[in-house]
């Protein structure tokens, strides 16, 4: 998607350790106008499956899925890295190794928010490792429901996360694509993407 991939040239930065800091508009600060093309195009590049649920994983991603959520007209569900006294009932966990905070979470979501019936589009801000994605797939799979596919924001695409899903056959659409990237001298080279606006 050129608009994102344009403004993450403008104002994300290259971080030593292969971070790229896009909280300016992304993930601390959010620019929900962007956040509402980002939405359009994953509603475009969806389109042909029966999604009935976005699942996501907080607290990044949550601003997108609410986002993406409102254009499929469907519900969004987050997978919370604690548990809490307001989380009641059974739930479905699994452990997930977060990139940028390094270290591993149990990420729980409620057994009342997952049915065998969902047909469930996983939404989230970034992809390096994919681990946060396995796990949501991980959570899917245990409810007995359906992976309709993967909508990423930004994908780290020399790390192998997306290839790792990829090869389970699900459906990854990641709205850029970073192949590279220089902590020294800044730049960012993103793959090309024909399928996409």
């Amino acid at each position: 998607m050129k608009l994102l991939e344009d403004r993450i040239r403008r104002d994300g930065t290259v971080k030593p350790g292969d971070v790229l800091k896009v909280d300016s508009f992304i993930n601390h600060q959010m620019d929900v106008e962007l956040f509402e093309q980002m939405a359009k195009e994953f509603r475009r590049l969806f389109a042909d499956r029966p999604i009935n649920k976005i699942l996501t994983i907080e607290a990044s991603g949550i601003g997108i899925a609410c986002i993406v959520a409102r254009e499929f007209h469907v519900p969004v569900v987050f997978a919370k890295k604690s548990q809490s006294i307001n989380l009641d009932g059974e739930s479905y966990t699994t452990k997930v190794e977060s990139f940028t905070h390094k270290r591993v979470y149990d990420v729980i979501v409620s057994k009342k928010y997952l049915n065998p019936e969902d047909h469930i589009l996983i939404i989230d801000d970034f992809m390096a490792n994919g681990c946060a994605v396995e796990g949501l797939i991980d959570l899917i799979h245990e409810a007995g429901a359906t992976v309709e596919g993967v909508g990423i924001a930004i994908e780290k695409g020399f790390q192998r996360g997306g290839q790792k899903i990829r090869s389970q056959g699900i459906r990854v659409e990641s709205l850029a694509i970073v192949d590279s990237m220089n902590a020294e001298t800044g730049e960012i080279v993103f793959r090309d993407q024909p399928n996409q606006s």
